[in-house]
């Protein structure tokens, strides 16, 4: 077993997932307070009540989708990519009794307010991804619609867990690209980690025995699958827009939004949302 001191100390991205492994997964403050709420009246829940809170919170819906992908049936051939699939599969009990809203992002980074502000910008550009994912599957008439939002949600979850547990070493990589704009993301990674947040990301999908079709759905380096370049699209465009419409990699979004919807760069700025005045 590792600790978070240990894991902190070494550049091996093994040790990060020994200590994540065995971590529990925090979740936000709104997050918690509204599964209390629900368990007040527990007899009255459905599934499709806590559903509407999980998928608020990234880290949430991570710790039910592993909860029900570990916890699965003997019979279950079925691997759980939705959320609401997952809660039905588990029932409502099971979710109040054995996943906990806890610990709380804010408490663990109330010494961090820098971190704590970085990963809210990193949830809420998640949740732009998940938004432009589903969109994007529902133009394309996608029947699994719900399960390429998850992955987009999903997509940058190594990232939001070292701002939980690695604050520190993110504002280290932060400040090295403010200090110089052509250091790319990946570099920088490497210089303060020793490893880059897709390799954690990759082994923590398989640690965490997350469903093939979700792992297959997050890796974006190569695939030509169209569901696997929705997610992919869908993350570029919510990450180059997260700061306004001005970017100079946004053009090729476009560009990647039309190709995929099999429609004019014109059309696709429509569907994006694309204030008029930035076209």
């Amino acid at each position: 077993m590792v600790d978070l001191l240990q894991a902190s100390a070494s550049r091996d991205v093994r040790a990060w997932v020994k200590f994540l492994t065995t971590a529990d997964i925090p979740v936000l403050k709104q997050t918690a307070r509204e599964i209390s709420r629900l368990k007040e009246d527990e007899d009255n829940v459905s599934a499709r009540d806590i559903t509407m809170v999980v998928l608020n919170d990234p880290m949430m819906v991570f710790k039910v989708l592993t909860y029900a992908q570990i916890h699965k049936g003997r019979n279950q051939l079925q691997d759980l990519a939705q959320v609401e699939q997952a809660l039905l599969m588990m029932g409502t009990s099971t979710f109040f009794n054995h996943i906990l809203p806890q610990p709380i992002v804010e408490e663990l980074l109330n010494k961090h307010l820098v971190g704590l502000m970085d990963l809210l910008k990193l949830i809420v550009r998640a949740h732009r991804a998940s938004r432009y994912a589903a969109e994007f599957a529902a133009h394309l008439m996608d029947l699994h619609a719900e399960e390429v939002r998850v992955a987009a949600l999903l997509h940058d979850l190594s990232e939001m867990l070292m701002w939980c547990f690695a604050s520190d070493k993110m504002t280290e990589i932060a400040k090295l690209q403010q200090a110089d704009s052509t250091l790319r993301s990946k570099t920088a990674q490497e210089q303060v980690l020793g490893f880059k947040l897709t390799d954690l990301q990759q082994a923590l999908i398989h640690a965490f025995q997350l469903p093939p079709l979700l792992a297959q759905l997050m890796e974006d380096e190569s695939s030509e699958s169209q569901r696997v370049k929705n997610v992919r699209i869908a993350v570029n465009l919510a990450r180059h827009s997260a700061n306004g419409w001005d970017n100079a990699a946004l053009p090729d979004d476009y560009r990647d939004v039309a190709a995929l919807l099999r429609v004019d760069v014109e059309r696709a700025l429509h569907i994006i949302g694309v204030p008029k005045t930035e076209n």
